[in-house]
């Protein structure tokens, strides 16, 4: 399907290198020391909301698939992203659980013909360390969050990670190491604020919890039941 053309910016620095590299220089040093948000937090993330079929939104190099603890022995995962080598090896990595994969741009509606269970079947969506990637405002990104409610079944829990530009505290090293990722095209959060966070997840879902840790928002949210009415943002 067609992709935008920003979001083909943000995958293109992910070749076999990076992701070579990636657990170590981003979870374990820059999360760490930079974003001041350790992986162990974001990975606490995925042990309380995994379901037995998740959708995995911009999976990396699946490190937290790979450790966190699922529900059941056998979990049906798909995995999506626009850069085929994130996909390659993202599901080598958990090449055990047998993963599909689907090639597509997050911020379009996904082709869930392509895509392993029907719509409104998932038990859980993660987006970890994916909207400061993908261009646009809030209200452009919030795409990330209707895809999410489309894939999962009433109740359902989407959750995540990102690292934010306003609202949060952030730190000179950290500035300036986002200041040159957004020049680069690897970020586009140059106008992502906490506030605006929090009205996207408001006005989709029901017991939102938002955990800021320097300048990273960890987010965890249901899929409103059946016959529960919210605004939804425009």
């Amino acid at each position: 399907m067609p992709a935008t053309d920003g979001v083909i910016a943000g995958p293109v620095g992910y070749n076999r290198l990076a992701l070579a590299t990636y657990d170590v220089s981003v979870l374990g040093l820059s999360c760490r020391l930079i974003w001041r948000c350790s992986k162990r937090h974001i990975l606490a993330g995925y042990d309380r909301n995994v379901g037995a079929r998740h959708l995995e939104l911009g999976p990396g190099t699946a490190y937290f698939l790979d450790n966190c603890g699922f529900p059941t022995p056998r979990p049906l995962l798909t995995l999506v992203d626009l850069n085929p080598t994130v996909l390659q090896v993202s599901a080598s990595r958990i090449a055990r659980y047998r993963p599909a994969t689907v090639r597509a741009d997050v911020l379009l509606p996904l082709p869930f013909d392509a895509v392993s269970l029907p719509a409104g079947t998932f038990d859980s969506v993660a987006a970890n360390f994916l909207l400061h990637r993908v261009p646009g405002n809030w209200a452009e990104k919030a795409a990330v969050f209707d895809n999410a409610l489309t894939a999962l079944r009433p109740g359902g829990r989407l959750f995540g990670s990102t690292i934010l530009s306003s609202g949060v505290r952030v730190t000179a090293p950290a500035r300036r190491l986002m200041d040159l990722c957004n020049a680069r095209g690897l970020f586009h959060n140059a106008e992502d604020d906490l506030a605006g966070l929090r009205w996207q997840l408001d006005t989709r879902f029901t017991d939102i919890r938002v955990t800021v840790r320097g300048c990273v928002a960890l987010f965890e949210a249901s899929k409103p039941e059946s016959g529960t009415a919210l605004s939804h943002a425009g």
